[in-house]
Formats: C-alpha cells, structure tokens, sequence
C-alpha cells in the first residue's frame, strides 16, 4: 500500500498544474480559469526512495518497485460550495475517499493568473476551503443524527454509538472548528473512520511559491507555516513551475536543473515527506534477485499485519520474520554479510516493524 491524497484549493491556485507536474501527467487541464477539472483526476507515482536502490544494487535486484502514492485532483472549491455554489458537492465526496487532504494555497504574485477573490491571502484562501468542507460535514452530521437517535431510542447499540461519534463532531462544527480535533479513543478510531468526515482527514498545506521563492519560501508561505505549527500540522513549500519544467526533463537534466535553482531535489520528494510524517508511515523493504520492493505500513505495526500487506496469507500462516536492519545490510553487504555477523534477527508477532527494515516472512500454507 502507498497513500493516497486528494488535493484541494480554490480556483487558480496551481491545484492542477502541481498534480500534472507530480504524477508527469496531462491528464488534468491547466487553464487559467475555474472549474477545468469537472471530475476528479487520479494519478500515481513511485515514491523516490534511495534506500531501495542501494539495496536493489547490493542484491543484484531485476526490477525495482517502489510503493506508490495516489494524487486525486478535484475541481476547485469556491466560497459557497457547500450550498451548490461552483460545482458545489459534485465533488466533495471524492475527498471522503482519501487518507489526506493537501491545501494547495497561492503564495505567489501574478497580474495575468486571476484570483477568484480578486487578492492573493493564502491563510484567508485556506479559511475559505476549510469552512466549506465543515459546512458540508455539519449538514451530513445533523441529518444523519435524525436516523440515528430514532434507531438508538429502539435500542440499537451500533447506532448509538454512531449518534455518540456524530456529536463529537457536532460540537466541534458547530463552533466553527474541524472534526479532526475531536478526542477519539482507540476503542472508537474504526467507527470516527467510517463517518468519513471531510474534515477529519488530517491536513498537509502546501504552498506553492514563485521560483525564486522554491528553496526559502517567502512571506506568503511563512504565515502558512505559522498557522501549520500552532495546528501541529504540516506544510511543505513547493514551486509548480519548477515542477512542470522538470517533468519534461531526463534525470542528468533534472540535476543540473535544480542545482542551478540551488534545490538539492523535487518538490515532489519533500511533499511525500510531509505526507508520511503526516500520517505516521513508515516503509520497509523486501529484497532479493529477482525484485528489491518498498511496502508502507503504519508506524506501530506489527510483523504479522505487516506481512498482510503483501498478502493475507502472510498475515493469516505468519510463523516469523527474519529481519536486517537497513544501515546493517548495506554495511555488511547484503544478506550473507548480515547473517555472518549475526544482524539477522528472527523476529515474532509482537515486533513492531521499524522504518527501514529489510524482511523476509516464513508463513504456513
């Protein structure tokens, strides 16, 4: 499994000209003018990832897979989208579908690209999405919570528990503050995750800036970052421009490119970063002649469940995992080298995968 993320922001902002230069694609228009993504455009890309080539050279690897994120560009929100405004809830309930909602926010001047709102204030801009989506939760909770008290009162314990969850929410909305606020407990994270709220998704900010301003950032983007650390949330700042061109160049190019703009790598590296902080992912590796593979995990994960990832019989028959570290494997030159001095570790149902980890699962039929 990768992630997927949806990307939202209001018109003109550099929404769809990211996600092209992101997935090197043109499966989206970008135009200058609202609304040219009438339906949600999906595209995925490899997560760059060094280790996995170092391990894939060490091993004699044949193929090389890396895990994969998944980007869903939806149509530009605008003040009112929740009443029908735009293209109103057309596509609202895409970003129910993702495990991260990414806020792409203008921090950069251009007499010729309009803004919907005639001035470039990206926290104001990110109000405006944000308010949108709660609007939007706050009428699904009210009228879900009509069903739910009537089937409650006849003693329905899943739908009380439901009616419980939707007035955590409630409260929140009702204040003008995101459901992804409220306090769940463990016990209560699987039923929080089906209401599908728009706004419990967490949230990563992303700001994209001029090409002069892609390594430091600018003012714009500062009061972004700002807001993003009083929330304990994440912001990445990132050049759409900068993405395009270098979409359409070879990987020799791409360096020299970016050296010359003095970026040490794409935006695209930072913002996977920023996602997998985000949401608390890790990876680790499976690694051998015929293919070196990334798999993403949650971090906390233990063996078995992550030995699911690859296959529910892994999960299912799982007996152990041999397990190298990454940095021993690479120091000791592989498996044999491990294994001769004694960093293979053999590893049960309990262990918590650690990022970087290089497994092989035993597991019976």
């Amino acid at each position: 499994m990768g992630f997927k993320m949806g990307i939202v922001g209001l018109p003109n902002v550099g929404k769809s000209t990211l996600f092209n230069a992101l997935t090197q694609t043109a499966a989206a228009e970008a135009a200058n003018y609202p609304f040219c993504t009438i339906e949600p455009n999906v595209g995925e890309v490899g997560v760059p990832d060094e280790r996995l080539d170092k391990l894939a050279a060490i091993a004699g690897s044949k193929q090389i897979i890396p895990t994969r994120l998944t980007f869903v560009d939806i149509a530009g929100l605008v003040r009112g989208a929740s009443k029908g405004e735009g293209l109103g809830n057309q596509f609202l309930s895409h970003i129910r579908e993702v495990d991260a909602v990414a806020y792409v926010l203008r921090c950069f001047d251009d007499d010729d690209i309009t803004h919907v709102e005639g001035r470039i204030d990206p926290l104001s801009d990110a109000e405006t999405v944000e308010t949108e989506l709660m609007l939007a939760d706050l009428e699904s909770c009210e009228k879900r919570l009509v069903s739910l008290e009537k089937r409650a009162k006849g003693g329905d314990k899943e739908a009380k528990a439901t009616a419980a969850l939707i007035e955590k929410a409630l409260v929140l909305l009702r204040e003008g503050k995101p459901a992804r606020l409220a306090e769940i407990s463990p016990d209560e994270e699987s039923g929080w995750r089906m209401l599908q709220l728009l706004t419990a998704k967490p949230v990563l900010y992303v700001c994209n800036v001029d090409e002069a301003s892609a390594k430091d950032g600018n003012t714009y983007s500062n009061t972004v970052f700002e807001r993003a650390t009083a929330e304990g949330a994440q912001a990445v700042v990132i050049s759409a421009k900068i993405e395009s061109e270098l979409a359409g160049l070879d990987a020799d190019e791409r360096t020299a490119f970016l050296a010359d703009l003095g970026l040490d790598e794409p935006g695209l590296n930072r913002l996977i970063r920023a996602g997998y902080k985000l949401l608390g992912l890790v990876t680790y590796f499976t690694v051998g002649p015929k293919e070196a593979r990334a798999w993403t995990i949650t971090r906390g994960t233990r063996a078995p469940q992550a030995a699911g990832v690859i296959h529910t019989d892994f999960e299912k028959g799982f007996i152990r995992a041999e397990t190298i570290a990454y940095d021993d494997y690479v120091t000791l030159s592989g498996e044999v080298g491990a294994k001769e001095a004694g960093k293979m570790r053999l590893e049960g149902k309990e262990y918590v995968v650690q990022d970087g980890d290089v497994m092989h699962f035993r597991f019976a039929n």
